[in-house]
């Protein structure tokens, strides 16, 4: 479905990704684990179009789509769930809602949406008309990802789902994610400081390091690498 080869990402003259490559089938939950700045977010980044590469190709279900603006992107069906959820804080949560359904013109459909999210995240529901700024941390982050899941995306892409999230949230939010998998058909590609619950939840993984991937493997069989055990797991 998603193919990366050989892309090169540079912040002004830093080069950040180095001839990075990875691939997502349909229907898979991928993770990308690494350090704080090795590339995570930037790889999604550039995937969704906020970024272009300067070498390299990405294709999407077989188009090249490297380079071409965000909303194109999100209207052939990528939507980024970005770092630090990045809601609209002085807007309410059903309005925050709508905005992921931009690109959605038939009321019909984009009412349906709106209550498959409510149906995964019955919090939102209840809190509809609270400005987003009112919510927990947990909630924002349920929040982006049904801002996200608005579009109806046949891929999702997840930056730090769990991250300044109270624990028990953390759980309910791994569980919805698989939801999203399981039930709506969709193929995510997850950034996740946790690494332990990533690779628990995904089918693959790749370890980038300073931008360069440095191994690749079926996700149990990282979680069982004593490298990644101890360079990751803890």
């Amino acid at each position: 479905m998603l193919v990366l080869e050989g892309v090169d990402v540079y912040y002004g003259n830093i080069k950040a990704l180095h001839g990075l490559s990875i691939k997502v089938d349909e229907g898979e939950i991928v993770t990308l684990i690494g350090s704080n700045g090795a590339g995570k977010t930037t790889t999604l980044r550039t995937i969704s179009g906020l970024m272009s590469p300067r070498a390299g190709r990405i294709t999407f279900q077989g188009r090249e789509i490297g380079g071409e603006r965000a909303e194109r992107i999100v209207a052939q069906g990528i939507a980024h769930s970005p770092e630090g959820r990045r809601i609209f804080t002085d807007l309410t949560v059903r309005e925050n809602l709508d905005m992921g359904a931009y690109l959605i013109h038939d009321k019909s459909a984009a009412k349906e949406r709106l209550e498959r999210v409510y149906t995964l995240f019955p919090r939102l529901k209840e809190r509809a008309s609270q400005s987003g700024g009112t919510l927990s941390g947990g909630e924002q982050q349920m929040l982006a990802i049904g801002r996200a899941m608005m579009s109806r995306p046949k891929l999702l892409l997840l930056d730090e789902p769990s991250l300044g999230i109270a624990p028990i949230l953390v759980q309910e939010i791994f569980r919805e994610i698989e939801q999203i998998r399981r039930e709506d058909g969709t193929t995510i590609l997850l950034v996740e400081q946790n690494a332990h619950m990533a690779l628990k939840l995904a089918d693959r993984g790749y370890v980038i390091e300073t931008g360069r991937i440095v191994h690749e493997d079926e996700a149990g069989a990282l979680l069982d690498d004593p490298k990644v055990r101890e360079a990751y797991l803890g």
